[in-house]
C-alpha cells in the first residue's frame, strides 16, 4: 500500500505509513504541535516498530494548521475514514496531547478495534471531557508514567479505572526516556491482543 504522505481533505494532513500492506493498522497521533511533537516523535516510531513485529501497518500523522484540539481530532477522524477504507481493522494510538487528541476522536469514531494513549493530557484539548469516555465502544488502554508532572494525566486514569480498561503505570516521567521500547511492547501487546 503505498503511503498517502497527504490524506484528502480540507487540512495539511501530513502522513507516514509503516509496514508491509497488513490486515490491520494504527493511526497514531502526535504530541504537541507548538512544542515540537510530530509524526517522527521516538514513542511513536517505538509503537510502530512494536507494531510491525505483530503484523499491523501504522500511519503516524502530523495535524493540520493548530486548532485548540478541534481541529486535531478532526485530523485523528479523517485519517481513521482514510484506514478504514483500506484495511480490515483500525485501531487508535496517541501520546500526551495525541493522547487527548485519540480519546477524544476515539469517542466519535465507530468500529475501532481498539484505542490506547500513553501520557493522556487531560486539559489539552478544547471540548474534551474525560467524562465523556463512557462513549468509546472498543477496548481501551492507558499507559501513565508515575513521575510525570507534566501532563494532566489523572482524571484520565481515574475515568478509565471506573470504566475497567486497561491501565499500566511506568516508573518514568512525561517523556518515558529511555523507555520508549517498553512503551511500544506495552501498546503493542494490547493493540495487537484486542484482535488476535
Amino acid at each position: 500500500m503505498r503511503d498517502p504522505n497527504r490524506l484528502p481533505g480540507p487540512r495539511d494532513i501530513r502522513t507516514t505509513l509503516d509496514g508491509d500492506d497488513n490486515d490491520g493498522v494504527v493511526v497514531a497521533c502526535p504530541p504537541h504541535p507548538q512544542f515540537g511533537g510530530d509524526r517522527h516523535d521516538g514513542r511513536l516510531r517505538a509503537v510502530s516498530d512494536a507494531l510491525r513485529d505483530r503484523e499491523w501497518d501504522c500511519l503516524r500523522i502530523d495535524y493540520g494548521a493548530w486548532d485548540e484540539g478541534r481541529g486535531e481530532r478532526s485530523d485523528a477522524l479523517t485519517a481513521i475514514e482514510w484506514a478504514d477504507e483500506r484495511y480490515e481493522t483500525v485501531a487508535l494510538f496517541g501520546y500526551s496531547f495525541g493522547g487527548a487528541v485519540a480519546l477524544a476522536a476515539g469517542i466519535e469514531a465507530e468500529g475501532l478495534a481498539a484505542l490506547s494513549a500513553l501520557a493522556p493530557a487531560a486539559d489539552s484539548v478544547a471540548g474534551f471531557d474525560p467524562a465523556d469516555l463512557d462513549d468509546v465502544s472498543c477496548p481501551a488502554q492507558i499507559v501513565y508514567g508515575e513521575r510525570d508532572d507534566t501532563a494532566d494525566w489523572k482524571p484520565v486514569v481515574d475515568r478509565a479505572e471506573q470504566l475497567g480498561w486497561t491501565v499500566e503505570s511506568m516508573p518514568a516521567d512525561h517523556f518515558f526516556v529511555s523507555q520508549q521500547g517498553r512503551v511500544g511492547e506495552l501498546v503493542g501487546e494490547f493493540i495487537a491482543g484486542t484482535h488476535s
